[in-house]
């Protein structure tokens, strides 16, 4: 009896589902290193196709979690070989025991790297994008006042988007996503105070003001402060969880 295909976008369903339920178990260690993963043992585990099954692999593969060995299968990667900048990777970090230490890590590179791009859009964004992003300072004040946790993360990463892409570096630029990737977990993982802090608030502001004044020093010193208070809030919430 021959099977009829599956709608395409039901097999890109499958394929999804499948890299994030293995993404996930081996950031958290489910699947330690070293374990070989098999074909057709995944098939039948995860009741999908063996081209879902190698396209997952694939996918893992592209990200350092996973390796092909020849008449060995598909062996587990330690986490030095994982590309840790991949959006999905911090994401799925994000998700285990282990999500303390993501957080500080790629808190440590923001506070490397935003402050610059701070000072840069200071002296490059158009006028526009800077009354662009002094606008968004305030929808990002009234939210965080009024307490609309949902709508003030969206406008933390859309904030944070246009000041990395307002410094006109393009790699700056393209860490957008991971940015993107820490601020969402922080939300869902309780790692971020219920209610902004007033002086959160003022940062931003105080950055999206410096950079429309051109005044490079201000938007570098203020955004030091947002990564400072963030970094504060990481060492307390890595504390209290007793590391």
């Amino acid at each position: 009896m021959t099977t009829a295909p599956r709608p395409a976008d039901e097999i890109t369903g499958l394929h999804a589902r499948l890299v994030e339920n293995l993404g996930l178990a081996i950031c958290g260690g489910t699947l330690a290193p070293g374990t070989v993963l098999f074909i057709d043992e995944l098939v039948s585990e995860h009741a999908v196709s063996r081209s879902v099954v190698r396209e997952a692999l694939r996918v893992l593969a592209s990200m350092g979690l996973v390796a092909s060995r020849r008449r060995v299968g598909t062996l587990v990667l330690d986490h030095g070989a994982w590309n840790v900048y991949d959006p999905l990777v911090i994401r799925w970090r994000l998700a285990t025991d282990g999500r303390i230490a993501q957080l500080r890590s790629i808190t440590e590179l923001r506070t490397a790297v935003e402050p610059q791009a701070a000072r840069l859009a200071a002296e490059r964004a158009l006028p526009l994008e800077a009354s662009e992003l002094v606008t968004l300072a305030g929808q990002l004040w009234a939210a965080g006042r009024d307490g609309r946790m949902d709508d003030f993360l969206a406008l933390d990463i859309e904030f944070h988007r246009r000041v990395l892409a307002a410094s006109g570096n393009e790699m700056f630029e393209h860490l957008h996503r991971q940015v993107a990737e820490v601020l969402t977990g922080r939300h869902a993982y309780g790692l971020m105070p219920h209610h902004p802090h007033v002086d959160a608030l003022q940062l931003h502001t105080d950055v999206a003001s410096s950079i429309q004044r051109g005044d490079g020093d201000m938007a570098h010193a203020a955004m030091v402060a947002i990564m400072d208070r963030t970094m504060g809030e990481t060492r307390q919430f890595w504390a209290d969880q007793g590391h």
